[in-house]
Formats: C-alpha cells, sequence, structure tokens
C-alpha cells in the first residue's frame, strides 16, 4: 500500500524592499575660469600706485620731435608719389611661416629677434619684422601681377625685432620703404636708388650708395662653394658666431663686424669674380644709370645684406660718421627676384629698399638739420613721359628728377621699351600730352611734346621742358 507523502506548507520569506529616497540633483557650476598661464594676475595690494616704464627697446614719439617726425614722413610721400609710387598698408601681425620662408632660418632676425607667439586660436603668428614678405604676400593675394607691370608701392610704419637696444636701433622701430614688381631691368634697380638718394638729398643729408651684385641662384652656388673652402681653412680664425654661421649659411660670415672676421675676410674670395656674364652685364647697366644721374656710389664685394631672399642687385645708404671716423647705414635694399614664387605667387622679378627712420632722425640730430621741411606744392601734370632706346631712358631719368626738383611730376613707366606700349599707357592715363624722347632728341637736346587729342607736335629745348609743360598745364585749364 502506497505511503502518503505528507504535505509540508513553505512559508515564503518576505523581503521588505528599503524605500528608496529620490536624491536631489546637485547644482553644477560652471567651471572656474583658468587664468592664462602667459599672465600673472597682479596682486591688487601691491600695484596701488605703482608706476609703469616703456617696455625694454620701446620708446614714446613726443611733441619735441614732431618737426622731424613729420618732415620724414611728409618727404617720404612727396618723392614716393612723384615717382609714381601707391600706397600700401599691411597688417602688423603675420603668419610667422610668411617671414621663416621669406627671411630665412639661419639668419638672425628668424632664429633670435622675431616676436613669434601662438594666438587664441592655436595660430603660430609674429609681429612683423620687415615689410618685404608682407608686401609679397599682398601683391599674390590680390592678383596684382594682372596690372601694368612694374607694380610700385611704397609704406612707412612700424616693425618689430627683439634686438639688443642701442642708439638708432628699438624693438620697435620705423621705415619707410619702396617696392618695385614685375620687371627685371637694371634700369628699375637705379630708380629705386635714385629715390632713395634723393630722399636723404631733400632732408639736406648727403649720403653714399654701397653698392654690389650676389648674383643668380647658380652664381651663388658656385661662390658659396669657394667661400666655403676658404672659410673652413681659417676656421681657428674666426669669431664663435661666424662658426655657427659657417654650418647654417655661409654667405652670413661676410656680414660680421667682428674684428677677428675682418681680418679673415680681408683675403676672401670676392662674388663679382664668380658671377655669369648675364649678371655682370646686369650689374655694369645699374652702375651707368647711377652715373647718369650723378649719384655717387662705392663698390664693396662684401655686401650682401643680411636676408636669404636677395638676388643679384645689393646696396645700402651710408652716411660718413665724423664723430668715430666710421660709417653707418640709414637703409639699403636690393632685388628679389625669387622671393613671389618661394610665396605661392606666379614668377615675378621684383626689388625694393627699406630706410630706417630712428636712424634718419639721429642723423638729422647730429648733422643738425633742424627745422619743419613742409609740403611741396608738387603740380602733377598730365603729361607721360615715353623714351626709345638706351640712352633716352637714361636721359629721362635725369630729366624726371630736373623737374621733380622744380615741384613738377609727370606719369611715365621706364621699364617698356615701345613707343606703341608707352602711348597704350599714356592714353589709359588720361594724359592729355606726351613727351618723347629718342635718340635724335638726346643728341640734339631737344624733346617731342605730342598732342595726345590732335596728334599735333612740337619740339623744345630740353633745358625748358618743364615750363612749357607749365603752359600746357594752363592752357588746358583755361579751355576746360
Amino acid at each position: 500500500m502506497p505511503v502518503k507523502k505528507k504535505s509540508v506548507s513553505v512559508k515564503k520569506k518576505v523581503v521588505k524592499r528599503k524605500e528608496i529616497k529620490p536624491v536631489k540633483a546637485k547644482k553644477v557650476l560652471p567651471p572656474k575660469k583658468k587664468e592664462r598661464e602667459d599672465v600673472e594676475v597682479p596682486d591688487k595690494k601691491k600695484v596701488a600706485g605703482q608706476q609703469y616704464t616703456l617696455v625694454r627697446g620701446m620708446r614714446d614719439i613726443l611733441p619735441k620731435d614732431e618737426d622731424k617726425w613729420f618732415s620724414l614722413q611728409h618727404v617720404a610721400e612727396d618723392i614716393a608719389r612723384a615717382y609714381g609710387f601707391g600706397y600700401i598698408e599691411t597688417p602688423i601681425v603675420e603668419s610667422a611661416n610668411l617671414f621663416i620662408r621669406s627671411v630665412g632660418k639661419g639668419t638672425d632676425i628668424v632664429d633670435k629677434e622675431m616676436y613669434v607667439f601662438d594666438d587664441r586660436d592655436g595660430n603660430k603668428v609674429a609681429l612683423r619684422p620687415e615689410l618685404t614678405a608682407s608686401v609679397c604676400r599682398a601683391y599674390i593675394n590680390h592678383g596684382m601681377h594682372n596690372q601694368v607691370q612694374p607694380v610700385k608701392l611704397w609704406y612707412s610704419g612700424p616693425m618689430f625685432r627683439h634686438d639688443r637696444p642701442q642708439a638708432g636701433r628699438y624693438r620697435e622701430f620705423h621705415q619707410f620703404d619702396c617696392e618695385s614688381f614685375g620687371v627685371h631691368d637694371p634700369v628699375i634697380d637705379a630708380e629705386l636708388i635714385a629715390v632713395g638718394y634723393n630722399f636723404f638729398r631733400d632732408l639736406g643729408i648727403n649720403v653714399e650708395v654701397q653698392i654690389n651684385s650676389i648674383g643668380n641662384l647658380e652664381d651663388r652656388q658656385r661662390y658659396l662653394v669657394e667661400l666655403t673652402g676658404f672659410l673652413r681653412s681659417r676656421r681657428g680664425q674666426l669669431s664663435e658666431e661666424s662658426k655657427k654661421r659657417l654650418l647654417k649659411n655661409p654667405l652670413r660670415v661676410l656680414d660680421s663686424k667682428e674684428p677677428e672676421d675682418q681680418a679673415v675676410l680681408e683675403d676672401a674670395p670676392q662674388i663679382l669674380d664668380w658671377l655669369s656674364d648675364e649678371s655682370k652685364s646686369f650689374f655694369m647697366k645699374t652702375l651707368e644709370y647711377l652715373d647718369e644721374m650723378s649719384i655717387p656710389y662705392v663698390l664693396n664685394s662684401r655686401l650682401v645684406r643680411g636676408l636669404d631672399y636677395y638676388t643679384d642687385t645689393v646696396f645700402e645708404f651710408f652716411v660718413p660718421d665724423n664723430t668715430e671716423g666710421g660709417q653707418s647705414a640709414l637703409g639699403g635694399g636690393g632685388r628679389y627676384n625669387l622671393l613671389v614664387e618661394q610665396l605661392g605667387g606666379v614668377p615675378t622679378p621684383a626689388c625694393g629698399f627699406a630706410i630706417g627712420i630712428e636712424r634718419v632722425m639721429i642723423e638729422m640730430e647730429r648733422q643738425k638739420k633742424e627745422g619743419m621741411i613742409g609740403r611741396k606744392d608738387t603740380q602733377k601734370l598730365p603729361v607721360f613721359f615715353a623714351q626709345l632706346g638706351e640712352q633716352a631712358r637714361r636721359r629721362t631719368l635725369f630729366l624726371l628728377e630736373e623737374m621733380r626738383r622744380e615741384n613738377t611730376t609727370v606719369h611715365f613707366n621706364l621699364a617698356k621699351t615701345s613707343l606703341k606700349a608707352q602711348l597704350e599707357i599714356a592714353n589709359k592715363l588720361g594724359a592729355t600730352h606726351t613727351v618723347i624722347i629718342g635718340q635724335k632728341e638726346v643728341q640734339d637736346g631737344t624733346a617731342i611734346i605730342r598732342d595726345m587729342e590732335s596728334g599735333i607736335q612740337e619740339i623744345v629745348d630740353q633745358r625748358k621742358l618743364a615750363g612749357e609743360l607749365k603752359k600746357l598745364r594752363r592752357i588746358d585749364v583755361v579751355s576746360g
């Protein structure tokens, strides 16, 4: 008989769930503003009543200097406009790579002197240490290669270099710059040298032009092989700085002012001996133009300038230092045919110069050039100067300067050689008359004045040219 199983009742254990109380959300506060690591927060108690002084290497321009300051500005503007340069202004802050690419690694400017920092967007930017690279960037950005060449630009403004402050050298300094783009012709180099030389002449300062040619890229490479070999053989006699330059950029050794380097360089090979026939011809024609304009110059075979972008002509404006028996450079420049292409533009030959305003002011004080040089009452005539032939171009340069000194300026384009091209430019500019000078006019001392509307031509004496053109202007005003 089966046994019945006793049923067992199982009590379920009831587990009471703990009551979960709702958690109040904590108020999330905005994160505290992080202080910039590169900015020191001053203690308010300590700075109360504190006097601040100039940052080292900077300066104030005071009312006592305004006469000389504005004299320089006025003369710069007058002469730039007289020679047909148009005004440009570029930003003080640019991409740091613009100057690293153009000025070059191994130069003191890039390695030691440039103010470089990261902006709030993380971009590496720089306070411009010079203007040529900025103007090249503007030339490219605004498609100026599509304009009638040469494109001639000028500017006056501040630059910044963290250099060792001394007399005439500040960390913020001002320059007067002129740049010419689009034409590889020695007449352009000579014209720019004339602008700089006559700038000083208008201020009453006599300067001497020191000039050299460093040739094209191929010339320079051949010369560098010879120079490097020579310097290595004399390495033990060089200064420590020049030993470093010998490794990075041997050409910079020629810039050295150290006595031991100067002694070594006395026997160094000269770059003029390594120029190609083309480079020599270009340089000689530049000198011939300067001779025509009676601009004094001295050949300086060790002059190379301190920037990597220069090619062919380089020059500096020097004034004798009568107190110390030495010389000081007030400015300089040269040709830079490869720079626009290096910065991403189409191949564009170019040439320019920069003059240090503070250095010129010191020289004016030294020579006691006091007082205000007022603006010239210059008359811009609707007249175009056309020239035919090499001798005519040289004579035209001379006549343009003669007229400028009589406060008369005209339009011209010395880079064009055909009469047709020059007359087309004259028409675009709205010139009422064109002065034509050819080989015959150079020999006879005459000039042809062509009425652009009627085509009637008149032959006049070159010595009376400025007066005759002013008469034409008065007739135009009366008839109008």
